[in-house]
């Protein structure tokens, strides 16, 4: 259960006890813990607010002669902590009086046991459809969304840009041991963290590898791997179960998970996720704080497994508008015309190629359009046609059959933008790319879109592998509606996301098909590279 919630302790923020021991005696190096001190602070408490900040987060600190580690018990949940420090968001909603019992260990195991109560008060409880959201019917399961660029990535502290240092590629942690990972979180308030191989049967194999950082990744034991650089990839560990709860503090919707608990890559002291994004169904991008308050680290997670069916189930059935580049010779002008030249900075991607209207670089052969990008001498030319002021509308199913150019550095887009583009500008306009491919990955192709908040390399998108992408024709979809846009590759959804009245979805666009070559998604060029092309069979619209 989500809360946040406010905290009074019925006793002085600093607690001494003198506590009861199990053993207090010395026998040769068996020597029991003595004088336990447990220090509980409220977050965010002053003279203002002695109730602290309405977290309900609670810091404590235990300290002890002689002892080695301690252990918490907040009830049912359990929490380890070695060196003495831990916290725990209490969520019960109302006023309830919790005890807390710190064990500490001392050399053979001998004890020392206290408690303390604090008194809390919670007053915040989760939305439903963010419960629904996690846990779904008790048997949703969570796990990095390894096929989708920027799944893991870092940033600085309280950036507002996912990954805006460093994003990993599809695939690019496939050493790690965080892909096989899965994520549970249960109605009970426990949280599964299924560590062992997913093909592997947990009766059999308990045990599998966690990603983590050296040297806080020793929080979760002794090891003997040798560090990767920073990082230990394969530690072994076994699968474990914590608790989870969400609080909000400063209206932030964060996954709270005790103990050891955490998702992805260990991080080490900070087990708090913010939730960053859950615009899309059964997808959340989280971000938690690292242990050395160095930066942040971003995580993208989905409840679906990668390759399950997500067929496009489609509103739109009707033929509302198409070319099917049936007649020879230069694009139909009744539905196409041209950007040309180079633009401003390479069209604000810094872009190596200037557009033409010439045959050599556009033209429709044998029921085919082929747009292609050519070099020209230490340059290169290219086409980019648009329906701009021809062919617009809002709403519907787009599809379009192409097969895409396979030399390193070729850029090439399906796409649409809104027709207020002159008037509003960019990104206010919104943008929906159906299709696009970088110069160095011809077997992904990439869904997304454009929007305030949301634009350039922040922008809302998603990928799906396209092995065939340059050998074979595919389809690529879009179907937009007034609540939803889906990205579609052969009838399958890779990328969704939710539309609403404040966002720029909900007027005329108008179509774009282009070639570009290098820039920010084209990359470097291949030297020996002379001409390639994208070759689109038809551009159908159906409402």
């Amino acid at each position: 259960m989500k809360h946040i919630l406010k905290i009074s302790l019925l006793l002085s923020i600093a607690i001494f006890f003198i506590a009861c021991q199990e053993e207090d005696q010395t026998f040769g190096n068996i020597v029991a813990p003595t004088n336990i001190v447990v220090v509980p602070e409220i977050v965010g408490q002053d003279a203002a607010n002695p109730n602290g900040d309405g977290s309900g987060l609670v810091n404590f600190t235990a300290t002890a002669d002689n002892a080695l580690s301690f252990k918490y018990s907040f009830g049912s949940a359990v929490v380890n902590a070695p060196s003495g420090t831990t916290d725990f968001t209490f969520s019960d909603l109302g006023v309830n009086t919790y005890t807390v019992t710190v064990v500490a260990y001392g050399t053979g195991g001998v004890s020392t046991t206290t408690t303390l109560e604090v008194e809390v008060l919670a007053t915040y409880s989760a939305p439903a459809d963010l419960l629904n959201a996690l846990v779904g019917d008790g048997s949703k399961t969570w796990r990095i969304k390894s096929e989708s660029p920027g799944h893991f990535g870092l940033g600085p502290i309280g950036g507002v840009v996912p990954t805006e240092w460093y994003g990993a590629g599809p695939g690019e942690k496939s050493a790690t041991g965080m892909y096989d990972d899965r994520y549970i979180f249960n109605t009970d308030g426990t949280f599964t963290h299924i560590v062992n191989s997913v093909n592997d049967d947990p009766t059999v194999n308990p045990e599998g590898t966690v990603f983590g950082r050296e040297p806080l990744i020793n929080e979760l034991g002794p090891h003997s791997e040798t560090p990767n650089g920073a990082d230990i990839e394969n530690y072994p560990y076994q699968d474990y179960s914590e608790s989870w709860v969400i609080t909000a503090p400063g209206g932030v919707e964060t996954i709270n998970l005790t103990g050891l608990g955490f998702m992805g890559y260990y991080t080490g002291g900070n087990h708090r996720y913010e939730i960053f994004s859950r615009d899309i169904p059964n997808e959340m991008i989280i971000r938690t704080t690292d242990g050395n308050s160095e930066f942040d680290w971003w995580f993208i997670i989905t409840s679906q497994e990668e390759g399950s069916s997500n067929e496009l189930q489609t509103i739109y059935n009707d033929l509302f508008w198409a070319d099917e580049f049936d007649i020879n010779g230069a694009p139909n002008p009744a539905n196409w015309t041209y950007d040309l030249g180079t633009g401003d900075s390479g069209w604000g991607n810094n872009e190596l190629q200037s557009y033409t209207s010439n045959a050599d670089n556009v033209i429709v052969e044998d029921g085919i359009l082929k747009i292609t990008a050519k070099a020209d001498g230490a340059s290169y030319t290219s086409a980019r046609i648009k329906s701009v002021d021809l062919f617009e509308f809002t709403y519907g199913r787009v599809e379009v059959r192409a097969k895409l150019p396979a030399a390193q550095g070729t850029w090439p887009a399906i796409w649409m933008l809104g027709a207020n583009f002159e008037t509003v500008g960019w990104p206010t306009s919104g943008e929906i790319d159906i299709m696009e491919q970088t110069g160095q990955d011809k077997n992904t192709t990439l869904g997304t879109l454009h929007y305030p908040g949301m634009s350039g390399g922040n922008a809302n998108g998603g990928a799906t592998q396209v092995a065939t992408s340059t050998s074979e024709f595919h389809n690529y979809s879009v179907e937009w509606t007034p609540d939803v846009i889906k990205i579609v590759v052969d009838g399958d959804v890779f990328h969704t996301v939710i539309n609403s009245d404040a966002l720029p979805f909900n007027s005329d666009f108008f179509f774009i098909l282009n070639v570009a070559m290098g820039g920010s998604l084209g990359g470097d060029v291949d030297p020996a590279f002379t001409e390639d092309t994208m070759e689109i069979d038809y551009v159908r619209v159906y409402q």
